[in-house]
């Protein structure tokens, strides 16, 4: 019985890419949920898009749909970053991971963590690295991430 509720899941969550009618599926909403996202509208969401997708496989956004639904459930991004160092190696770096506080507890954001990560090493990144809060450092640790250094930030606005 358990794996026809396993295969049920899949079915209702599709983990995919970012496409432009998830606008109108909650995307802008569930970002909400993560930080400060003030409201765009419809021409400023495509032109973002269009710029993201033109980046081809240095710029993913993964999203998950709740078919039954029609919702954008839960998302997150990385992007790979050229570098110089290791032989012109390749890092992911992660961020904008979000799981919609209706839908926590599923293992949705491990679907999201584990489509990135596996997105950056298909491309050939040495490593995958993100920033996260210290309450969710238990999450990515089952994520397989652990910790190392620390992070700085300065803001300009």
């Amino acid at each position: 019985m358990e794996s026809n509720t396993a295969s049920t899941d899949d079915q209702r969550y599709q983990v995919r890419k970012l496409e432009i009618t998830d606008k109108n599926k909650g995307f802008m909403e569930l970002l909400q949920q993560l930080t400060v996202c003030n409201s765009i509208t419809d021409d400023e969401f495509q032109t973002r898009f269009e710029e993201l997708k033109s980046y081809g496989d240095d710029h993913v956004i993964c999203v998950i749909e709740d078919v039954k639904l029609c919702k954008i459930v839960a998302t997150g991004s990385v992007f790979i970053e050229k570098k110089f160092i290791r032989s012109c190696g390749k890092v992911g770096h992660i961020e904008d991971v979000v799981v919609d506080s209706g839908a926590r507890g599923m293992q949705l954001g491990k679907k999201v963590a584990g489509f990135l990560v596996d997105h950056a090493r298909l491309t050939g990144c040495y490593k995958v690295i993100l920033d996260c809060s210290e309450d969710n450092r238990a999450f990515y640790e089952k994520c397989g991430f652990k910790q190392k250094e620390i992070q700085m930030v300065k803001y300009f606005i």
